[in-house]
């Protein structure tokens, strides 16, 4: 019988812990599978899709700057996907079609309110960003009961596109980048934007740290450095990069495929001490 094969899907992709995390979880059930990391740009993206699960692979997750176009070459989506309009995992379905899904917000939500044992009820959050990361987190925000949600993006359209799609003004709203020294404090601070990945310092006001501040960067490692280093300098009191949403949201997409929920934390402990 031949070895199960997954992949993930982005640009760039080098730097991805999802193959080491993959074959961890694995190990916990004594299942062999591949799971390789596959750079394809965004003109190439729908067709080494294709091609992966043409040639057997069982299931695909997805991130920057794939997200949506994965959501959109899918025949089924589900309701989380649906819902943000993006999608980081693919699976493809007995019949040949392939299905999406999006683990971002759960995974988020849950490494916050688990791993960091913070409550994020009540909270006044900013999103920073309003592509295909942002859409997969701001629900999931408001599910987990955030005062207000306010979404901030240096393109003002993306950002009211996606307050529009949540449709709740009194929770929900944007504002201009440009406002941002001029916004007021918040409790929590999502770093949902590529500034990282592309190696791009975001400019930010130390003015935005509330007194009991959680600033959280969706991006791990070298590329929530920036965003990292500037919660500090501001005296936030917790700066949290997401590595263990990472984690999380690859817990979810394995037990998808698997039908078996792995241990996270031993995994996520793993990979923090092999960054120390």
């Amino acid at each position: 019988m031949p070895i199960a094969q997954f992949a993930v899907f982005g640009h760039p992709i080098s730097h991805s812990l999802s193959p080491r995390i993959h074959q961890a979880f694995a190990q916990q059930f004594g299942i062999e599978l591949e799971y390789r990391a596959v750079d394809a740009a965004p003109a190439d993206f729908a067709e080494a899709v294709r091609r992966f699960f043409a040639s057997g692979g069982r299931g695909a997750n997805v991130t920057l700057p794939h997200k949506a176009a994965a959501f959109a070459l899918a025949d089924q989506r589900s309701a989380a996907a649906t819902r943000a309009g993006s999608a980081n995992v693919l699976t493809r379905l007995p019949d040949g079609e392939l299905a999406a899904h999006n683990t971002d917000g759960a995974g988020m939500v849950r490494d916050i309110t688990e791993r960091h044992d913070l409550d994020l009820r009540g909270h006044t959050a900013l999103l920073l960003g309003a592509g295909g990361a942002a859409h997969g987190v701001a629900w999931n925000l408001l599910d987990a009961g955030v005062e207000t949600l306010t979404i901030v993006n240096r393109s003002p359209e993306a950002a009211d596109v996606l307050a529009d799609a949540i449709g709740d003004p009194a929770r929900a709203h944007t504002r201009y980048w440009d406002d941002l020294a001029h916004i007021g404090s918040y409790d929590l601070i999502v770093n949902a934007t590529s500034a990282g990945v592309l190696g791009v310092a975001l400019q930010l006001p130390f003015s935005l740290i509330g007194a009991r501040a959680l600033c959280y960067d969706l991006s791990y490692g070298p590329a929530a450095g920036s965003f990292l280093a500037w919660a500090k300098a501001a005296s936030a009191r917790y700066a949290v990069d997401g590595l263990g949403m990472l984690v999380e949201t690859a817990a979810d997409a394995f037990e998808l495929w698997h039908g078996r929920r792995p241990e996270t934390e031993p995994v996520y402990q793993s990979l923090r001490q092999q960054a120390a």
